[in-house]
């Protein structure tokens, strides 16, 4: 007996019926955002697809793109989304009741057991690590030159600054010596140079472009899902190599890294479990390795186009010696070396932007008047609905001229030594770090701020003290960035991450 035609419709009714379901139910929510949202003015949509999101993706300066939009738009305005939805983007504060920041009890809890581990005090002890690990490339650096007839050598300082952000991360967050300074490979090594090295492919820019409309798309099995993968395993193995460690050792030798303060409290449920001091120890590993990593090779190269500042930097420090300035003295008393940092990080922050979405409606208030889109009036808050994305453009507001004057997308550490000048007024309404917004805001501010900080400031004040440094091929060099994990600089037509520079020894 032939099956009828209902024993075949009957599951594809199902799958249709549950499609349609869930197809009114988006349509639902973005009719209510749409509602429950300011119209706000922004820039036309080249795709209902893709938005505006493979322009920015094949952009080589999306800061000068999203700069242009504000030009046209006003400071917050409608950018377009996958799917013909929109995101709002703000190149201004916006001080809403964490709308931006959510901060849920879970995350509340783990801050507060994070808390002593990233503390002044724990900083502090954890300085000497970082001054080793910059010793250590001088002792590498000083072997090249030993080795050769001139007093110059010319370095992929790229590779060094990973090295010695990776090995520093290990033992200052984790008690672990990857090594890779002694010339070791470690996996956790060989992943991150591999993300470095790796183009971001269709199917990738695809997802990152369709992933906020569409969240199931970031667990596709990609070549870079399965790097993930491999690290976590790597990290993992770490993890349990600490754990068994601390339980041999007993409470007292817990202090001598970040996790190991944590695993003290890692059989108490109510403050943090294992998962958790797994899962803070990839977040350490990315935001410690990369971010330092981008910020000292972008150091170095500023320093480089711009000999006199280096000169001046070398002065400051001079005043120690051939001896090392206290975690004290690198957080309060050397003010040059302090603006190099700030000043590097606001014209070549590692994270170009950050999105968030709005947890409950609210109405922000808005720093500046914005335009509305009804009629071309302005206002001075805006309704956002549950569901809604919040960009915030981090590059483009650290290069804006409204914000940071006219010579905003020159690098000028001298801007820094007297406060926020009168030319950029609007910066002192940037309520992040020192005005930037590197390590974001509010109740989710990067609470390993000060660890970064004071390594990069430790690592500088080591290599300008011992070495000079150039651009090999001259001031004219053309610089890009490759888009990675995070953007790091390249030289322009050359392959890979590489960043070669001369380098002097000095006497």
């Amino acid at each position: 007996m032939s099956p009828s035609l209902g024993t075949f419709s009957t599951p594809t009714n199902v799958f249709f019926s549950l499609l349609a379901i869930v197809g009114l139910s988006q349509v639902f929510k973005i009719l209510r955002r749409c509602a429950h949202t300011t119209r706000l003015p922004g820039p036309p949509s080249p795709s209902w697809l893709f938005g505006v999101g493979r322009v920015l993706r094949a952009a080589a300066d999306s800061a000068a793109l999203y700069e242009g939009w504000s030009r046209a738009h006003g400071s917050v305005y409608a950018l377009p989304a996958a799917f013909g939805t929109h995101s709002i983007l703000a190149i201004q504060d916006m001080i809403g009741k964490g709308l931006l920041w959510a901060d849920g009890d879970s995350h509340k809890r783990q801050r507060k057991t994070l808390a002593p581990a990233f503390s002044n005090v724990t900083i502090r002890r954890l300085t000497p690590i970082f001054f080793d690990s910059a010793y250590k490339v001088k002792a590498e650096w000083d072997g090249f030159f030993e080795a050769g007839a001139t007093g110059e050598s010319v370095i992929d300082i790229q590779t060094w600054m990973n090295h010695v952000s990776l090995d520093s991360i290990g033992l200052a967050g984790f008690a672990h010596d990857f090594g890779t300074l002694r010339g070791e490979k470690p996996t956790v090594a060989a992943v991150f140079d591999a993300f470095g090295h790796s183009m971001v492919s269709t199917l990738q820019g695809i997802i990152f472009v369709l992933a906020p409309v569409i969240p199931w798309l970031i667990k596709l099995p990609t070549h870079r899902k399965r790097m993930v993968r491999t690290l976590n395993r790597s990290m993992g193995e770490i993890a349990d190599v600490m754990l068994e460690r601390s339980r041999k050792a007993g409470e007292k030798d817990l202090g001598k890294s970040v996790i190991g303060l944590l695993l003290k409290a890692e059989g108490n449920e109510e403050v943090i479990t294992q998962d958790e001091i797994m899962a803070q120890m990839n977040v350490m590993l990315l935001a410690g390795y990369e971010t330092t990593s981008i910020s000292l090779t972008w150091a170095l190269i500023e320093l480089s186009k711009n000999q006199e500042i280096q000169t001046k930097l070398r002065e400051e420090l001079a005043q120690f010696g051939a001896g090392d300035p206290t975690w004290s003295q690198l957080t309060n008393s050397l003010p040059y070396l302090d603006a190099i940092v700030h000043e590097t990080l606001r014209t070549h922050a590692p994270v170009g932007e950050i999105s968030r979405v709005a947890m409950e409606d609210d109405v922000v208030p808005l720093s500046l008047p914005a335009l509305a889109a009804a009629g071309g009036a302005t206002t001075d808050r805006i309704a956002i609905a549950r569901g809604t994305i919040i960009t915030v453009p981090i590059r483009a507001i650290h290069l804006s001229e409204d914000v940071w004057g006219p010579d905003a997308k020159a690098f000028r550490p001298e801007r820094w030594l007297a406060g926020v000048e009168p030319d950029a007024a609007h910066a002192r309404e940037i309520s992040g770090h020192r005005h930037l917004l590197m390590f974001f805001d509010g109740p989710r501010i990067c609470i390993g701020k000060n660890f970064a900080l004071v390594e990069i400031k430790a690592v500088l004040s080591v290599l300008v003290r011992n070495f000079a440094f150039e651009l090999r091929d001259g001031p004219e060099t053309k610089i890009k960035t490759k888009v990675a994990i995070m953007s790091r600089p390249t030289i322009e037509g050359e392959e890979g991450t590489q960043f070669p520079l001369r380098v002097g020894r000095l006497a």
